[in-house]
């Protein structure tokens, strides 16, 4: 860790939106972490905009947020969306409220812990990510890496699939359940931050298609953990977490793929500027139709963030954060096919800005939840049945 500078957020995510994309060509070129990207954003204390004040950070709101992210995402969608997966960490800790983790059950010694938590992120910590695994997504209920309780803490065995930032990160959240159901026969999943170290292996395996400088590699887990490395300081709150708060592992993607999405407009803008192409009408109506689907994308994203912060638990609000995700990666994807037409073939040479957009912009409606599990979401809710339980199989 290295010091930071507490700057106003969004002003140092527009300062940095164009250096993240002078370097993204690269990044993605070589599918490596974008370590320079994290320096930076780490120097301007963005990786403690979601630590309270009082622990040194921003104490951002989810409005916020998703502001910060979307502008880093115009200049680097890969790291805006590392970016997000530190932000969901920082941010549940942040904003679950004291009285609701004390009805949860936590022990006392719990707040200490997160605080010291909150705190090394404020001095520029950084925590990836670490639950989907091969064969199961992002399916919390059907995750097969283990813990056991020790005298000491918890012994976690297992391995993870598409961890954003593995071997650079400080510290990994990762979602593991007891080797023991719960009385009902129900699993029992619960999240532990693991420190980076002894026990935890990275496997370089990520050369994807889009979201390359993610450095989204496997890791495998043998490692012993203290207690305090509960987070919650109860097992069994992953998959209610998952259920009420689902703002963290949906809407925050919505606004990454949201600044994906405008950087893709930019990218054709550019193109067609430098080849005084902007007097054909059908191009121009192609970058109208993509301004239009972007801005209402945008819309629902900061509809979505308002009403979090304004209760984060309501039923409108969880409706509000899957829309947003829905909407979000499906106009990410549509605008870059657009800009990418728009654009023409030479834009679609490697190494061309509006390349590398087009195969980030794909994997929007791919992340979990994917548009499908989003748009059935919904539907559910629409047709007046709970989304959560009135299905075969569950969400998480």
């Amino acid at each position: 860790m290295t010091s930071t500078t507490r700057t106003d957020p969004v002003a140092a995510a527009r300062e940095l939106a164009p250096v993240l994309a002078r370097r993204a060509a690269e990044y993605d070129e070589r599918a490596a972490f974008p370590q320079a990207d994290f320096d930076d954003l780490r120097a301007a204390g963005l990786l403690g905009l979601m630590v309270p004040t009082r622990l040194g950070g921003s104490g951002a709101h989810f409005v916020d947020y998703t502001t910060v992210a979307s502008t880093l995402a115009r200049g680097s969608g890969a790291t805006a969306l590392i970016f997000n997966m530190h932000a969901s960490v920082t941010g549940a800790l942040a904003h679950t409220p004291d009285d609701v983790v004390r009805a949860m059950g936590a022990p006392p010694s719990y707040f200490a812990a997160r605080d010291r938590i909150l705190a090394d992120a404020a001095e520029g910590a950084f925590y990836a990510v670490a639950m989907s695994e091969r064969g199961a997504g992002s399916r919390l209920s059907r995750v097969t890496t283990r813990y056991e309780r020790t005298a000491e803490g918890f012994h976690i065995t297992g391995s993870k699939a598409f961890v954003s930032g593995a071997g650079h990160a400080d510290a990994y959240l990762v979602a593991a359940r007891a080797a023991e159901p719960d009385a009902d026969g129900r699993p029992v999943v619960s999240y532990f931050l693991v420190p980076a170290g002894a026990g935890v292996t990275v496997e370089p395996t990520w050369n994807s298609l889009g979201m390359r400088a993610t450095g989204s590699h496997d890791l495998h887990l043998d490692v012993h953990v203290p207690a305090d490395a509960l987070l919650g300081g109860v097992e069994g709150l992953t998959l209610l977490v998952a259920q009420v708060m689902p703002h963290w592992l949906v809407a925050s993607y919505a606004a990454v793929y949201v600044g994906v999405a405008q950087s893709a407009i930019d990218a054709a803008a550019a193109h067609l500027t430098d080849r005084g192409l902007t007097d054909l009408p059908a191009a121009r109506a192609r970058i109208g139709r993509a301004d239009a689907e972007v801005a209402a994308a945008r819309l629902a994203v900061t509809e979505a963030a308002r009403r979090v912060d304004a209760d984060p638990g309501a039923e409108e609000t969880r409706r509000a954060a899957w829309r947003a995700k829905l909407l979000a990666g499906d106009t990410a994807a549509r605008v870059a096919t657009g800009m990418l037409e728009a654009a023409g073939t030479s834009a679609t040479r490697r190494g061309h800005a509006l390349e590398r957009i087009f195969r980030d912009a794909r994997c929007g409606a791919l992340q979990p939840p994917t548009s499908d599990v989003c748009a059935d979401w919904l539907g559910v809710a629409a047709l007046g049945g709970d989304p959560e339980r009135d299905t075969a199989i569950p969400r998480w």
